[in-house]
This record gives structure tokens, C-alpha cells and sequence, in this order.
């Protein structure tokens, strides 16, 4: 057996002791279902498991704690406390990609280069370090392995994904294979350090007016795929400081100042940090907030912003019948069939809150209860609003640290007034008008054209209708297989009969344990294949 293969069924195996040790065992045993107790504090033990995996599952967590839509909110609520924290590379493994990547060695490269990193994490580590021309900058150096170990994780978790589709029914509300690609596709984006150095730049142009905040510069000199420079910033990380010792007034004007931020990115910049980790925001000395860790960003389109408004309009018009299609338009998914329940749990959340004073209300109770609905309703959320809701919700709970009577809506209503009276204005909406006015003279002018193709093609006996059922291939596919077991057991049927028929009929020819040959070896084949097909059944895990 190959090394790989080899380290995949060792990893497997250890994957299996963990889960069983920390009570998931019956996840792996489809003739088990979970209890009451399994339930009570699955989420603590899921993190406690995710962490004891090592880094790799550690950012699987990371990701699932930011599908609400996917995962219950009380797994939600522990996987938010993963930290990707791990042991440093040697400096040698340092030197050797800052090498292959600049084509210099460390000494030639950097003025100074200090050997122990500042932070450390399974993807990368960093650096404080000066450039030749004296600027103090921080380099992040990826990890010599990390695409050979992303590529050996992400193969063993889509065999576990497959795994867990076909055996496990108690996550049958979960598409695992979808979770593993969406995860795929974030860890390689931020194995791609030139993206993050992209989003550090535009970071930096959005906020080059503003005063408060400070983005470093990245030094495109010194900066690789695997290799990021910026600009160093002077400055105590918002997890060091000691705002027990501040205060009220000092550490509301913090939280506030911070949560502002946030709002400047979403409603007027449409291009947010997606990970407000108290790591990633710093006090500098100036008094401005310092923002680091580039590598996870949201966008949102002109059109989504124009869709938030329509569904500020109606909330604020008190318009609930019209939300569930609004939140259609902003790219969110349910059942059509639950549209009325969802229009009626939307209804009741809406008033038990609406002329409530801001004051009263407790946002993270807001957010939890949020969570319940799309989780209990099985709404699917797009990407991009599913890194907002991960970046609102992180901000939430790092603010109501900093200042335990923090408000998030009394922070985000004045940039909501402005975003719709801006949306709203009688230029932009004229401008919207023309628009689809435009869109609406192209749709007509190629009107007759398709019309024709059309009735052509029913002349011709050309015209084809393409039927689409994305179940009919597995449909096909256990038709195929239970066909296939019936084949197999009239051959096992046959072969019992006519060996029995041989062995009562026939006196001449060769014998065996009192049989005739032809009526053993009939015997010993319907064996063999009764056996494969008892096998085939249990392997599927279907009786």
C-alpha cells in the first residue's frame, strides 16, 4: 500500500478514536441514534474535538460556525470559540521560502528579520522584520507544507462527507459535501497571499480620508503568494488592553469608535473585514483603530444594496408581508412550500420588538433569535451574506466586551436612514428608472426575433424541452442497484434448485461428501454469491 494511502487510514483511524472519545461514536454506528444526553452539550464537545484534531478541522469549525443556515446556533455559538492558534515553524523552513519566493536570502532581503514570530497559525506565521530602506514592516510567511497538507485533509474530509451522506441519518439536513467544497475554496484563497494583499489595498484606499482608522501599507516588493509584507503597526491589540481599568465613558467611545468602523465598511464602502477578532483590531498610540488580517473580506454588489434598501423600506413601513420576498431577492433560499410559516414567524419576530426604545433591546438576543429562524426553517444564505453575518455577529460579542452596555442598532440606524435616503433620492431614482427603461427597450427589440426562432422551430419538429430533477440520477442510480441485487439473487435462486434438483436425481458420476460434484459446486457458487450480495447490502448500510 502506498505512504499516502497508508497516512490516510492511520488519519481515519485517529479521526475515529477522537469522535468516539469525545461521545460522537454513535455518529459512526447507523443501528445508534443520539439521546437527550448526546444533545445537551454536543457543541462544547464538538469544538473540544474540532481542537484536539488539529489545525486543519480547527478551520473546518471556523467555517461551520459561520452557516447558521447549515448548523444548529448552539454548535454555532461554541464554534465561534475556535482559535487557530498553533506551535511555530523552525526559522530554517522561514528562510528557505523567503528564498524560493524572492529569489534572496533573509540577510540580503531584510535590514533585520527577527527569528521568533509575533503570531502563528496554521497557514502562516509573522514576522516583525526592516526593509533595506528602513521601513518597520511585519512579514507573513506561509508554511512549507501547508498546500501538501490542505490537499491531504480536504481528500480525506470529502471521503468523510461521502461517508456521512451515506451512513449517517442523523445528518441527513446537512449537504456535507457542499460544506467541504465551500470550505476547499475558502482555504485556498487564503493560501493565495497576493488576494489578501489585494483586499490590505483596497482596505487602505476606502479608508485613506479617514482619520481614525489606519490600514497598513503592503509592500508589492516583498509580497508573494506565500509571501506578505506590510507596513508595521505600532500599536496593543484590542484583547491586551486593560479596559477593566478604564472608564465607562472611555470604553463606550471605543466600542462605539470600532463598531463605526464597521458600519463605514458595509453601507458606504460595500466591502467589509470579515473577522473583527479582538487579534486583528489595535489601539495605535495616535488613538486610531489599526486593522490586520486581510485574508477573509465580503463585497456587496450595487444591486444587493439596493435590494437591503427595498427590505429597509418595508421593514420600516411595517411591510412584513413583503419580507419574505425581499429576503428571495437578496439570494435567500427556503422552501417554497413553508413560505406562509416564514411570513408568520418573520411577523412575530418583527413585532415583538418594533416600537421597542433601542435601549431595551438586547441585539445579541436579537442576533440569537435570528439564528433559530433561518436555522429551524432550513434557509440557505448566500456566501457573501453569510461572512456578514459571521463579521456583525463577532463584532457584537467584541463589543459588548469592551462595554457591557454596548448597542449595535444605535450605531447602524444612522447609516441605515442615510443608505435608503441616499438609494432613494429623486436623482437615483430617475437614474434607476432610465435604466430599466434601457432594459426593458432591449428586452422588446429582441422580442420579435426569439418569437421567430421560436415558431421555427416548432415548423422544423426542432423544438426540445429539457426536464431537469437533480434526484433522478440517484433515483437512477438505486434502481440500477436494486435491479442489479435481484439479478444476483434469481441466479442464487437457480442455482440452489438446480443443484438441489442434480443431487436428488443423479446417481452416476463423481461424489462429494455424499453429493454429486456438479450438485457441491452449485451449491459452493450460490454460496459465494449469496455471500458478495450480503455484503454489497451491509457495506451500503440499507437492509
Amino acid at each position: 500500500m502506498p505512504d499516502g494511502s497508508q497516512r490516510s487510514l492511520a488519519r481515519a483511524s485517529e479521526i475515529g478514536r477522537v469522535a468516539t472519545r469525545h461521545d460522537f461514536g454513535y455518529l459512526l454506528d447507523r443501528r445508534r441514534s443520539n439521546d437527550e444526553t448526546d444533545l445537551a452539550d454536543r457543541g462544547r464537545r464538538l469544538r473540544e474535538m474540532l481542537d484536539e484534531l488539529g489545525p486543519t478541522f480547527v478551520k473546518f469549525g471556523q467555517l461551520l460556525s459561520t452557516r447558521p443556515d447549515l448548523v444548529p446556533p448552539d454548535i454555532v455559538t461554541e464554534l465561534r470559540k475556535l482559535q487557530d492558534d498553533v506551535r511555530p515553524f523552525p526559522i530554517a523552513d522561514v528562510e528557505r521560502v523567503v528564498h524560493e519566493e524572492l529569489g534572496l536570502s533573509i540577510e540580503r532581503a531584510f535590514v533585520a528579520f527577527e527569528e521568533t514570530p509575533i503570531a502563528a497559525a496554521s497557514i502562516g506565521q509573522v514576522h516583525r522584520a526592516t526593509l533595506p530602506n528602513g521601513a518597520d514592516v511585519v512579514v507573513k510567511v506561509q508554511r512549507p507544507t501547508a498546500p501538501r497538507q490542505v490537499d491531504s485533509d480536504l481528500r480525506l474530509m470529502r471521503s468523510a462527507a461521502r461517508f456521512v451522506r451515506d451512513r449517517v441519518r442523523q445528518l441527513d439536513f446537512i449537504d456535507s459535501a457542499e460544506i467541504v467544497e465551500e470550505f476547499g475554496r475558502s482555504i485556498r484563497q487564503e493560501l493565495d497571499y497576493q488576494q489578501e494583499a489585494r483586499n490590505a489595498e483596497t482596505f487602505r484606499r476606502n479608508f485613506a480620508d479617514d482619520p481614525a482608522v489606519a490600514v497598513p501599507r503592503v509592500w508589492w516588493r516583498y509580497t508573494t503568494g506565500r509571501l506578505l509584507t506590510l507596513e508595521r503597526l505600532e500599536g496593543v491589540q484590542l484583547r491586551d488592553l486593560p479596559v477593566e481599568t478604564w472608564s465607562d465613558e472611555e470604553r463606550r467611545e471605543l466600542a462605539y469608535r470600532m463598531t463605526d468602523a464597521w458600519m463605514t465598511m458595509i453601507f458606504r464602502h460595500a466591502f467589509f473585514h470579515g473577522d473583527p477578532h479582538p487579534a486583528n483590531i489595535l489601539v495605535l498610540e495616535d488613538g486610531r483603530l489599526g486593522l490586520v488580517d486581510f485574508g477573509l473580506a465580503g463585497r456587496l454588489s450595487e444591486e444587493d444594496m439596493a435590494r437591503l434598501t427595498r427590505l429597509f423600506v418595508d421593514a420600516a413601513t411595517e411591510n412584513v408581508e413583503a419580507l419574505p420576498r425581499r429576503l428571495s431577492d437578496l439570494g435567500v433560499r427556503y422552501p417554497r412550500e413553508r413560505e406562509e410559516e416564514l411570513r408568520a414567524r418573520l411577523e412575530e419576530l418583527y413585532y415583538r420588538y418594533y416600537g421597542t426604545r433601542l435601549s431595551e433591546i438586547d441585539p445579541i438576543e436579537v442576533i440569537r433569535e435570528g439564528l433559530n429562524l433561518v436555522y429551524s426553517m432550513n434557509l440557505r444564505l448566500p456566501t457573501r451574506f453569510v461572512i456578514l453575518d459571521k463579521a456583525l455577529a463577532t463584532l457584537g460579542a467584541v463589543a459588548v466586551e469592551v462595554y457591557p452596555e454596548f448597542n449595535v442598532f444605535e450605531v447602524a440606524r444612522p447609516y441605515a436612514r442615510q443608505l435608503m435616503s441616499e438609494r432613494l433620492s429623486p436623482r437615483r431614482v430617475a437614474l434607476q428608472a432610465q435604466k430599466q427603461a434601457r432594459e426593458l427597450v432591449e428586452v422588446a427589440a429582441k422580442l420579435p426575433v426569439q418569437v421567430s426562432d421560436v415558431l421555427e422551430e416548432l415548423r422544423d419538429g426542432e423544438m426540445r424541452i429539457k426536464i431537469s430533477n437533480p434526484g433522478i440520477d440517484d433515483l437512477a442510480h438505486h434502481i440500477d442497484v436494486s435491479v442489479n441485487r435481484i439479478a444476483v439473487a434469481l441466479v442464487i435462486l437457480g442455482g440452489l434448485v438446480g443443484s438441489s434438483m442434480i443431487g436428488a436425481l443423479a446417481n452416476d458420476g463423481p461424489q462429494l461428501l455424499g453429493l454429486h460434484l456438479l450438485s457441491v459446486l452449485g451449491f459452493l457458487l450460490s454460496a459465494t454469491f449469496g455471500l458478495w450480495l450480503l455484503w454489497g447490502v451491509f457495506k451500503s448500510g440499507r437492509l
